[in-house]
């Protein structure tokens, strides 16, 4: 389905982001790019989605291909009709809209179809939104906006979602129930995803395969069973060791090379 191809991102002609990141999402798999802040994992989401543009960068080296034709390079908005939308950090959704005109915005990109189908389904998916369907998006909660920015991404009918760091800010109960979500989506719809996410440990609950990126690179990967009984990557990305639960203080100055980097 999707194939990176050893992409090399460049941001105002002067800035190496990535360099020679290559990993691969199947059709209806759930895969996580997991790594430390400044590692790369939203550049490569944008890369993929069109989005490098607006921000100056650029993929200088490598390919992007989805079902077999090459995209890097293409326009956001086409990508979003090829079935590609990227749901970013930080939620992003329009505040002054309420939670039905978010949805419908949505669904812009889409030919003449009906829209009912599909904003059943996230009410399905997500009661909550239908309790505050004529609620502006600025009221609702952090876990709310969350869901909504989920949901208007469903809108466009994606066959790959890629999900920006969907846990940032909020209480562990609600990332639990949105992540539970994104499990039932994938697994009822289809819909293949990308995860980049902080928490190690509960984006390898999820995914089927993983990523590590360090650097603008990738340094590992495997199956997310695999990546979790990883003494590097239980080490510095679960805060476990040998030694048992250790504080990021103690991981941060902690002496032992990881393995990929000797």
């Amino acid at each position: 389905m999707l194939e990176v191809s050893g992409i090399q991102v460049v941001y105002q002609d002067v800035i190496l982001a990535l360099r020679g990141v290559s990993l691969s999402v199947p059709d209806g798999g759930f895969v996580t790019l997991l790594g430390a802040n400044g590692a790369g994992k939203t550049t490569t989401l944008k890369a993929i989605s069109g989005l490098l543009r607006p921000e100056r960068g650029r993929v200088t080296k490598g390919t992007i291909t989805f079902d077999g034709e090459r995209i890097d390079g293409r326009p956001a908005a086409d990508l979003v009709r090829r079935g590609i939308v990227q749901v970013m950090e930080g939620r992003r959704v329009f505040e002054h809209l309420t939670v039905a005109e978010n949805l419908v915005a949505g669904a812009h990109l889409r030919r003449r179809t009906p829209l009912d189908p599909d904003l059943d389904m996230v009410r399905d998916y997500f009661p909550v939104l239908g309790e505050r369907w004529q609620t502006k998006a600025g009221y609702l909660s952090g876990g709310e906006q969350q869901m909504l920015a989920i949901g208007r991404a469903l809108m466009s009918r994606p066959r790959l979602m890629l999900l920006d760091e969907p846990s940032l800010g909020l209480a562990p109960r609600l990332v639990d129930g949105i992540f539970e979500i994104v499990t039932r989506l994938n697994r009822d719809t289809g819909v293949a995803v990308l995860l980049v996410e902080q928490n190690a440990a509960l984006a390898l609950d999820v995914a089927e395969w993983g990523y590590v990126m360090e650097n603008g690179r990738v340094v590992l990967d495997g199956s997310a069973e695999r990546l979790g009984g990883n003494e590097d990557v239980s080490e510095f990305y679960l805060g476990l060791s040998e030694l048992g639960r250790r504080s990021y203080r103690d991981v941060k100055h902690y002496k032992r090379r990881k393995r990929w980097l000797a």
